[in-house]
């Protein structure tokens, strides 16, 4: 690597790295925030740390012991989901700033796209805190569980599965769940919180369709068919049920084909796996 790359990769992973790495939520988006372009980053990119930076609480548990959602007419239910949602957005924001160092030689494009999401993201986890607080409580008050990140570790070694898994697959559902539960919110009377996630879900329609984006870039770059390769890897990598219903009309804003749309209508209620046969033939 001549000097110039060196110094561009150092600064660039320096400040994406510092800012995967920071434990304390403010301090966290505080590096994002300040992060800027151009970061030199087709000059390459450094590994990230298997595990980010994040604080001591929430505790991590396993899914199954969550304590049960109450209803959203409540406070504490109302609380809880909001808890869920910051949760999942300070994920995200570990999720974007991965991308930007885990995956060196892709085009600028790639690291400017995962920048601006890692700061679309550390907004929507400042708008949910706020909305905690003001319910008179804070992030971290609630177990919380890993099953976001633990599809990064699992997605690591390839952009292309984690392009197709992370936002094609566990953030595309995002799309599909937040209209009910905002108007669930307002129902319950929360404008402000149901405005809240109005403006997460806009935001997060891009982000998939980032995802969408790099999804497919690299399946040209290996000459795979992307619809077919989607398909293949959601039977041989994702390991959870095919949910809906399907928000169609943002899922295609956000780059799905419509043969994806119909195979993913298809298997509604059905684990993603299929068997060997199912997996060469379907």
């Amino acid at each position: 690597m001549d000097e110039i790359s060196g110094k561009h990769q150092a600064g660039f992973c320096g400040g994406a790295g510092a800012a995967f790495d920071a434990m304390d939520p403010d301090q966290k988006v505080a590096l994002v925030r300040a992060l800027r372009w151009p970061l030199s980053a087709s000059a390459g990119a450094r590994s990230c740390s298997t595990t980010p930076g994040r604080p001591v609480r929430p505790l991590l548990v396993d899914p199954k012991n969550l304590p049960r959602r109450r209803a959203l007419t409540t406070a504490t239910g109302r609380f809880a989901l909001l808890h869920a949602l910051a949760h999942i957005e300070f994920n995200a924001i570990n999720l974007a700033l991965d991308a930007i160092c885990r995956f060196p030689g892709l085009p600028d494009d790639f690291y400017r796209d995962w920048l601006r999401v890692a700061q679309e993201e550390a907004e929507h986890f400042v708008l949910l805190r706020e909305q905690l607080r003001r319910l008179g409580g804070d992030y971290g008050d609630l177990p919380a569980h890993d099953g976001l990140w633990e599809m990064a570790l699992d997605t690591a070694a390839d952009p292309l599965v984690r392009m197709a898994l992370v936002p094609r697959v566990l953030e595309a559902r995002g799309l599909d769940v937040t209209p009910a539960m905002r108007e669930r919110l307002l129902a319950a009377g929360d404008a402000e919180a149901a405005a809240v996630l109005e403006r997460i879900e806009r935001d997060e329609r891009g982000h998939v369709a980032v995802g969408s984006r790099w999804f497919r870039h690299l399946c040209a770059q290996r000459g795979l068919e992307p619809d077919r390769t989607f398909k293949t890897l959601l039977q041989q990598r994702y390991r959870g049920r095919i949910q809906g219903p399907l928000a169609l009309t943002a899922r295609r804003a956000a780059g799905f084909s419509e043969p994806e749309l119909d195979w993913l209508q298809n298997r509604i209620g059905q684990p993603a796996a299929a068997r060997p046969e199912q997996a060469c033939h379907d």
